[in-house]
């Protein structure tokens, strides 16, 4: 689908490399009011690190840093591990680990898939959420 921009629109990103491979890093929760990471800490996780085109449309729950071992270019780089967002009448929700089965038995990964399944399957005549936001505050 890297070609199809509908499905990038719906989806909110899109994968662009995983440096390193399967690697160890930290996932940061950034938004614990949300009831998908609610009671969620920081946590760490063995798995591909995602490197991302993200929709600036997005609400973020989880970040992780690169640290810039596998790709320089690349240190320091904050991107989105998990996101929500709205798409026509639709709920989305993403969460970049998982590349192996073994990823699921981490706890931390294990609630907020299945709250963010919750969430995407909710009615969509419940309201929205109010989270979208111009990204430039210019006039």
């Amino acid at each position: 689908f890297r070609n199809n921009t509908e499905y990038q629109y719906m989806v909110g990103g899109q994968w662009v490399a995983h440096p390193g491979g399967e690697i160890g890093y930290r996932v940061n929760i950034t938004d614990a009011d949300d009831p998908v990471a609610r009671g969620i800490g920081d946590f760490d996780i063995r798995t591909e690190q995602y490197y991302m085109h993200v929709d600036p449309n997005v609400k973020v729950l989880a970040t992780t840093t690169f640290t810039g071992e596998a790709d320089n270019w690349i240190d320091k780089a904050v991107m989105p591990v998990a996101w929500k967002k709205y798409y026509g009448q639709g709920r989305v929700f993403y969460l970049s680990v998982g590349h192996s089965p073994g990823t699921f038995e981490v706890p931390e990964v294990w609630v907020m898939l299945t709250r963010g399944i919750r969430w995407a399957s909710g009615s969509k005549y419940l309201p929205k959420e109010e989270w979208i936001r111009p990204v430039y505050g210019g006039r």
